[in-house]
């Protein structure tokens, strides 16, 4: 049986690296490997374009698409944005303009329709050597005695693929192949959030230079986005505590509008506005893997965690990772015994970034945060701080993070300041991190 097994091993396609998954973090891993000279695989169970959210930059992603060499690609098809901007006292609202940022770098980024954007990526891979598959789907991956990915099994639109890599990267994103495969994939404990999201036409958008910025909005379970997209299409979104959200009853639509309405400012900009695109819903918002490689593996961008998408942080992760992951392979194959070092000092650089977002995210709804955000001051330079986290510099950016520290320490004293309202906003967060909203992203209204 054992020689059996082997021949098909051995009869398999072999590869340096193959990466599952032609998003952000799959196209960018792929394209930077292929540049450093391996041979590439990629495989994409869907066809571009398709539908995605998660359609606001940061600017930390654009040195990163400069250096992939599709910036100015990106800048076509994208909406310039300079900013973000959260609600203040009196129907008022704060632009947090990313020109404030505390080490500077780019202060801009653009919104972009996600169909597009992981096309120009995709083909782009292509283009850098990249033996790109769409519509083809693994369905398992067989490991060796050694632990190691030994065969990978796909089928696509010509049958059947089996492949041999010496490296699989897993990007598969809220499929999480390996996550799921190998039972790594975990609920966030500290945080649960569902969302109802859509596409409409003619919804009012912020004056002058702000017109592409994304707005953040709260509501009474949770908060919304309003990010301004090419051709007049406006992408909405409701993000809710999962038990809120379960009380939709099957009408997404409905639900999505209601909750916008509850908000007079969101209500007024979407006077004479039109739905143009079907609504859909999606649950299990937050989750990790309890752990981001293995021998000759590795998971990438969403199929490694996911949080809340609040701060437009979830591409700019992606395609970080993708650098990181691309850095780290080539130099595990080039040296192998280095691997299992390598992929630990990026899982440890990984997480410590994404800690300082998750930080911001499973308080912000608190009314402790809704008074800071709503009167920003900036001591000791911590509003450019911030400023900086939304752009998303907090990897290896000890400047901006030890005056994050110090916005900690602020919050804590407001919120002492403020002691009922925290301890009732705190109670509301652990009661919600243990509700559970099980769909997943479904289109549920025409």
């Amino acid at each position: 049986m054992n020689e059996v097994r082997n021949s098909a091993i051995d009869a398999a396609e072999a590869c340096d690296v193959l990466v599952v998954g032609g998003g952000p973090a799959g196209s960018a891993t792929a394209t930077l490997l292929a540049k450093a000279g391996w041979k590439v695989v990629m495989l994409e169970k869907s066809r571009h374009p398709r539908f995605h959210i998660g359609e606001s930059l940061l600017p930390a992603n654009m040195p990163i698409l400069e250096r992939l060499g599709v910036l100015d690609r990106v800048r076509e098809i994208g909406v310039l944005k300079r900013g973000a901007d959260f609600p203040a006292d009196g129907g008022r609202y704060n632009v947090f303009h990313f020109d404030r940022a505390l080490r500077g770098g780019a202060d801009y980024a653009f919104q972009v329709k996600r169909e597009e954007f992981d096309q120009v990526l995709f083909e782009h891979a292509r283009g850098a050597g990249v033996d790109a598959r769409e519509a083809t789907r693994v369905t398992r991956v067989e490991f060796g005695d050694d632990g190691r990915p030994a065969r990978v099994l796909a089928t696509g639109p010509d049958g059947a693929h089996s492949l041999r890599p010496r490296m699989l990267i897993d990007a598969t994103g809220r499929d999480t192949l390996l996550g799921s495969q190998l039972k790594l994939k975990r609920r966030n404990r500290r945080h649960q959030s569902a969302a109802v999201f859509s596409h409409f036409s003619g919804v009012a958008r912020r004056p002058g230079g702000d017109a592409g910025n994304i707005t953040i909005y709260r509501h009474a379970h949770g908060w919304m986005w309003f990010i301004p997209l090419r051709d007049d299409v406006m992408s909405i979104g409701a993000v809710c505590s999962p038990e809120h959200l379960k009380q939709r009853g099957g009408d997404s639509d409905a639900f999505l509008m209601r909750t916008i309405q509850s908000v007079p400012e969101a209500a007024e900009r979407m006077i004479g506005s039109e739905r143009i695109a079907p609504v859909h819903a999606t649950g299990n918002y937050a989750y990790e893997c309890t752990r981001m490689h293995g021998p000759g593996w590795l998971l990438v961008g969403d199929a490694y965690a996911f949080v809340d998408p609040m701060f437009s942080s979830g591409v700019y992760l992606a395609m970080h990772g993708a650098e990181q992951a691309a850095r780290a392979v080539d130099a595990a194959l080039r040296e192998p015994a280095r691997e299992a070092a390598l992929f630990d000092a990026m899982q440890a650089q990984f997480d410590a970034g994404i800690d300082e977002f998750k930080w911001f995210i499973y308080r912000f709804t608190s009314p402790v945060m809704k008074h800071l955000f709503a009167n920003p001051r900036d001591v000791l330079g911590v509003e450019k701080a911030v400023v900086s986290m939304l752009a998303g510099d907090v990897f290896d950016a000890r400047p901006v993070v030890w005056r994050l520290r110090v916005f900690r320490a602020i919050y804590a004293l407001t919120a002492l300041g403020m002691w009922r309202d925290a301890l009732r906003g705190w109670l509301s967060r652990r009661r919600q991190a243990r509700a559970g909203f099980d769909a997943e992203t479904l289109q549920e209204s025409q």
